[in-house]
């Protein structure tokens, strides 16, 4: 089997996982707002609150559980840079360019509603893809969409990714202790030399990962980049069936599509409407945050997506033309599971996680029903 076979079959894969896991989680999301809005909501909450080893059963899935699904991303962050769709400079460009109009533009728009007020500290919210929803919605629209736009989508929200971990390592970290993150260092530093050594065994890097997670936890970053650092200190090799990376990433598509994703949805996405929430709707949080995701990511993706093109740094494919991109840059704006977890780590105010989380929800709706009719009626 030839490496471009195996990158096709990877990614075919890594397709079919996420956009199924898409559809179960539009499934777990609604199930966790009916829940919410009923006479359960009280169970719910308690459920949420159980305290397991000292800590609650929601700190559990967003600290603990979510380290999975960042160490898949790293793992496909790390199979797109060496061997996949960002191996190639030119092929490279076109998301990567989409990837940063699409994060810069919506923070601009954020920025320009909640400069100087009690949002500001949100304004990585609109930065993010869902790669599983985008996706999920491409899987509903079949053979018509161009499989090149699902490359291109799926590049876009990996870098996408990049910049919400670049953005949680930096903005979001709190109350910083030199000792643990010298430890952490150390520990990664180590997982580093195992690689080089050329130890495939993946025990070693699990046990050392956990060491990682908790010196990151009590230095102050958030513990979920250790899936990220976790993914780039295993041994990629040449990428193929034989590779640790390949095997692991072959291994976590179903369980973070079927289970880790869905796990948060029902976790985080359970929001007791009041009338009052309609209020919120126009408050320059929500504004910020609704129009950030849903004028500024396509916005951002079309406007530098054809600047590269004007100026022959990027190439469009000959099967993708820019209605199609269009769609692909409004199905960006389907932040949910990162607008989400970023949104926990920017507020401490429930008010203000509410009000966010509602917005994120609106913007990913209109999102995603408006981004599939554009790029159905684009690729007839």
């Amino acid at each position: 089997m030839t490496v471009t076979t195996r990158i096709t079959q990877l990614f075919k894969e890594f397709f079919a996982s996420e956009s199924t896991g898409g559809l179960i989680l539009i499934f777990a999301t609604v199930l966790a707002l009916v829940i919410a809005n009923s006479s359960w909501n009280d169970a719910y909450l308690d459920t949420l609150h159980w305290i397991i080893g000292g800590k609650s059963l929601e700190f559990w899935v967003n600290d603990g559980l979510m380290t999975f699904f960042f160490l898949l991303v790293g793992l496909e962050i790390e199979r797109e840079l060496y061997i996949g769709e960002l191996s190639n400079r030119q092929a490279a460009m076109l998301p990567v360019s989409a990837a940063i109009g699409g994060m810069v533009i919506p923070v601009a728009i954020f920025a320009l509603f909640n400069m100087g007020g009690p949002g500001i500290g949100g304004f990585g919210i609109p930065m993010a893809t869902d790669i599983a929803f985008a996706l999920g919605i491409l899987s509903l629209l079949g053979n018509r969409v161009p499989f090149s736009l699902k490359i291109f989508l799926t590049a876009l929200a990996i870098i996408d990714d990049m910049g919400g971990v670049l953005l949680i390592s930096i903005f979001y970290a709190k109350g910083l202790s030199l000792m643990y993150l010298g430890s952490a260092a150390g520990i990664f530093l180590f997982m580093l030399l195992l690689n080089r050594l050329k130890v495939w065994v993946l025990w070693p890097y699990f046990l050392l990962g956990v060491g990682l997670w908790i010196c990151l936890y009590q230095g102050g970053i958030h513990p979920t980049v250790t899936g990220i650092l976790l993914a780039f200190a295993i041994p990629f090799g040449k990428g193929d069936e034989v590779s640790p990376s390949y095997g692991l990433q072959h291994n976590l598509h179903l369980p973070v599509a079927y289970l880790v994703m869905p796990v948060f949805a029902l976790a985080n996405a359970g929001i007791a409407f009041s009338a009052s929430d309609v209020d919120t709707l126009g408050s320059s949080l929500s504004l910020g945050i609704f129009l950030g995701l849903l004028l500024g990511k396509p916005l951002g993706v079309v406007l530098f997506s054809w600047l590269a093109i004007r100026a022959s740094i990027a190439n469009q494919p000959g099967d993708i033309n820019m209605k199609q991109l269009t769609g692909a840059g409004i199905l960006a704006g389907i932040g949910f599971t990162m607008s989400i977890f970023i949104t926990v780590l920017a507020f401490e105010d429930p008010a203000l996680i509410k009000t966010a989380k509602i917005a994120i929800l609106a913007a990913s709706v209109a999102a995603a029903v408006l981004g599939s009719l554009v790029v159905c009626r684009a690729s007839k």
